[in-house]
């Protein structure tokens, strides 16, 4: 009987077969044609948030949200405790979803529909204020582990690096200084040195944002200015947000400074703009 009824599907003559439907074309954005996976930057922006609420308990965390960051920019946040700047981080990542609002990465990845771990597998890495690192394994190993390689058992167990994989590691152990440090435990670096492995273990994974949460924190001043250098040098290739509350770090590597207050956008532009602007001296700055 089954047989003789999956020969009726075939002969119905209204069946129509797969390879006789016209395939449809990529989803276009203007001209481009976007790729499956593909993030969609084609008008600028990479990141938006447009009207975004949340509220705990009838607190409203986030109030009326509007923010763009675009491709490849340094993009600083700054603001008062309460402000809404870790709230805002927990949306992009998908951690808290918003009550109402648009989030999207790209022109066409609505995050608010996402997982963490789609959103993290989609390009956007985030980093914690206290550094979460594997601290009994060495700094090599540390990147190794960040690899996007299959991390299911089997696998893991017969895994080699091959000779582009061992590059590349060599190549954010350079960026972040740590060449001499490799064979180290990660437990004997300096509290900076752990904010450095952690960023490197971000960017071998090769995100198109990274979100940075007070990168100085317990830094030596010197920590500081190497932490400067490499988050300089690592927009263009990644759109870098920086949540910070060291206004001297924040003015050695600001390009646009976003001032949060009361979970929305309060002003935005270059640091001395936003530092002369007197509705942020009167709720941030204080001077």
């Amino acid at each position: 009987m089954k047989a003789l009824d999956g020969l009726r599907q075939v002969m119905r003559r209204d069946r129509v077969f797969d390879f006789m439907i016209e395939k449809q074309p990529p989803a276009m954005s203007g001209t481009h044609v976007v790729k499956e996976g593909e993030i969609d930057v084609s008008h600028g922006p990479i990141l938006y948030l447009e009207g975004v609420n949340v509220a705990f308990d009838g607190f409203k965390a986030i109030n009326d949200l509007n923010l763009t960051i675009n491709d490849g920019e340094l993009r600083c946040i700054i603001g008062p405790n309460g402000a809404g700047k870790t709230t805002m981080m927990d949306i992009i990542t998908g951690k808290t979803r918003p009550d109402s609002g648009s989030v999207y990465f790209g022109q066409t990845m609505d995050l608010t529909q996402m997982s963490e771990y789609e959103i993290a597998a989609a390009g956007i890495g985030r980093k914690f204020q206290k550094p979460t690192i594997f601290p009994e394994h060495s700094v090599f190993q540390n990147l190794e582990l960040a690899l996007q390689t299959d991390k299911r058992v089997w696998p893991s167990l017969f895994f080699k690096l091959n000779g582009e994989q061992r590059d590349r590691i060599d190549e954010v152990l350079e960026m972040i200084g740590l060449t001499a440090e490799c064979h180290l435990r990660a437990a004997q670096l300096s509290h900076g040195q752990k904010q450095w492995l952690e960023i490197g273990m971000l960017v071998i994974q090769s995100p198109r944002v990274l979100l940075v949460d007070e990168p100085i924190a317990g830094m030596t001043h010197q920590e500081a200015e190497r932490t400067a250098e490499l988050l300089i040098g690592l927009a263009g290739k990644h759109s870098v947000v920086v949540v910070e509350h060291d206004m001297e770090f924040i003015r050695s590597i600001a390009q646009t400074v976003t001032v949060l207050h009361e979970g929305h956008v309060l002003a935005e532009g270059t640091m001395d703009m936003v530092q002369n602007d007197p509705r942020v001296i009167s709720v941030y700055l204080g001077e």
